[in-house]
């Protein structure tokens, strides 16, 4: 019997093992497993922490601009090797090429950003607060800092985190998802052909041992984190409970209204893409539509079974196809359940992808596009995060409707309004209870120079990721205060609190 290749941790700069533990790394188009991941425990962990917290001290002291020269060359070098790390998220999570070459290009421009660290890091200055006496802030790193990432998109989100952190002049410890580990392994060792010395990112594979180590080793100064609600919650909640500062972004479940002045057919293209693109496995996938009015939901519905029959389903590797298959078949098999529970609580399915099968690769773990209408709130498939290939259909009589639709959900990532009224389009976003909203855009993610985060249970913390955001939850802020006498002037003894006088 073969033995399958060994996925190692990146410590202090060297591929190493660590722990006794294995999991498998599928395929998840072909359903076999073709590495085999070594999972940290404890030690190796705190290996990883050490080597991070003994490498700050001379990352720290290096000056910004060097930080961000080395970033400008991880940029290049992401771009030059973007082949090789999009081959392995495709072969590991199972997204079309297309989609991994896109994921590759947003997490490039984090990357981007983080390179203007020279000027992101500027702090405020004022002379002359009072007599002789200038104030001015700046901003410190905190030390080691640490990331838990999703397989969903296994490279972009760990240059939400790492590469902003680093700039900033922390140390990082990642544990990326062991689901698809390669494509963030990857990218770690050519952050250290960058110049990035070794120590400053160290990666480990692992669970929830791995986790727990990082949520209570003191030396971890702060934890960001993305993934489920009820997983970032208890990242919230013990981070915190151990002194550290945590941003933790969990689920969503994303509405799209669609007015009854809408463009449709613009309509339907956008939500193709927003609802069955990378699987659905993105928390920015548009699940929900809400149409206003039975006139819009028809429309909607009969463009979207039009265009749901010229997709292409098969293996990501095949750039004709659309859609490739769920990463795991655990996660096969709970999209499927999702789907047959919302037939049994009586939602239309319109379309069904559970019996579709793609020749050569009968193993895989391929659901085809689900589309529902006559969706209802109480209805599982309503309320639950599926992450999957399943779009439902909500009808409303009138805007208001819907707004209060999506304002009652628990989740508050992201939403949209398609119409071709300014008025209702400016009602909307201003008042909707949601921290993304795009307008005849499905998917408002923002771009690097802007923060990424959801409202309610989908955003545990105060700040949000990347852009902006990020520079201030990766450093602290030091307001100094300071005063030089004039020579043979000495004033008497002050009992007052300094003023401007």
């Amino acid at each position: 019997m073969q033995t399958l290749p060994t996925i190692h941790h990146l410590i202090d700069g060297q591929l190493v093992a660590g722990g006794s533990r294995y999991s498998e790394v599928f395929n998840p188009a072909t359903g076999k497993a073709e590495k085999r991941l070594l999972l940290a425990d404890k030690t190796t962990v705190e290996q990883a922490i050490a080597s991070a917290h003994a490498a700050y001290p001379a990352w720290r002291a290096t000056t910004p601009l060097k930080r961000a020269r080395v970033m400008s060359k991880l940029k290049q070098l992401l771009e030059e090797n973007a082949d090789q790390i999009c081959a392995l998220l495709t072969a590991e999570h199972g997204k079309v090429l297309g989609d991994a070459m896109g994921e590759l290009q947003r997490g490039i421009e984090n990357v981007e950003y983080a390179s203007y660290a020279p000027e992101l890091l500027k702090g405020e200055h004022s002379r002359n607060v009072g007599t002789a006496v200038d104030s001015w802030s700046e901003f410190q790193s905190l030390g080691v800092t640490a990331g838990i990432t999703p397989f969903n998109f296994p490279v972009m989100v760990p240059l939400w985190m790492w590469p902003m952190a680093i700039a900033c002049g922390n140390t990082f410890v990642l544990k990326p998802s062991e689901r698809d580990p390669s494509s963030a392994l990857l990218v770690a060792e050519l952050a250290l052909q960058a110049g990035l010395p070794p120590g400053v990112l160290n990666v480990v594979n692992g669970d929830k041992e791995a986790v727990d180590t990082l949520l209570h080793d003191k030396r971890v100064q702060a934890i960001s984190f993305v993934g489920s609600t009820p997983i970032a919650e208890y990242i919230y909640a013990t981070g915190c409970a151990n002194g550290k500062r945590v941003q933790a972004l969990g689920g969503a479940k994303n509405h799209a209204v669609v007015m009854p002045d809408a463009d449709v057919a613009n309509a339907v293209s956008a939500l193709m893409g927003a609802a069955y693109g990378s699987c659905g496995e993105r928390c920015m996938a548009i699940p929900l539509v809400v149409a206003v009015g039975d006139a819009t939901a028809d429309a909607v519905v009969a463009g979207l079974k039009v265009e749901i029959a010229k997709m292409k389903v098969g293996p990501g590797v095949d750039a004709s196809n659309d859609m490739g298959p769920l990463v795991t078949r655990q996660h096969f098999e709970k999209v499927k359940g999702f789907v047959d529970q919302g037939v049994a609580e009586g939602a239309t399915l319109v379309v069904d992808g559970r019996g579709i099968k793609v020749p050569g690769h009968e193993e895989g773990y391929f659901l085809g596009a689900c589309l529902f209408d006559h969706v209802k709130p109480g209805m599982t498939i309503y309320q639950e995060e599926i992450f999957g290939p399943v779009l439902g259909v909500m009808r409303v009589n009138n805007l208001h409707e819907a707004m209060d639709l999506i304002d009652a959900h628990e989740y508050g990532n992201g939403t949209c309004i398609f119409t071709r009224d300014g008025e209702a389009a400016r009602y909307f976003t201003d008042h909707i209870q949601v921290g993304m909203v795009g307008v005849n855009v499905p998917l408002p993610v923002p771009v690097a120079y802007h923060s990424f985060g959801g409202w309610k249970r989908s955003l545990f913390g105060d700040l949000s990721a990347y852009g902006p955001d990020a520079v201030r939850f990766y450093t602290k802020r030091k307001t100094i205060t300071q005063r030089w006498p004039s020579a043979g002037v000495r004033e008497g003894t002050a009992f007052s609190f300094p003023s401007n006088r």
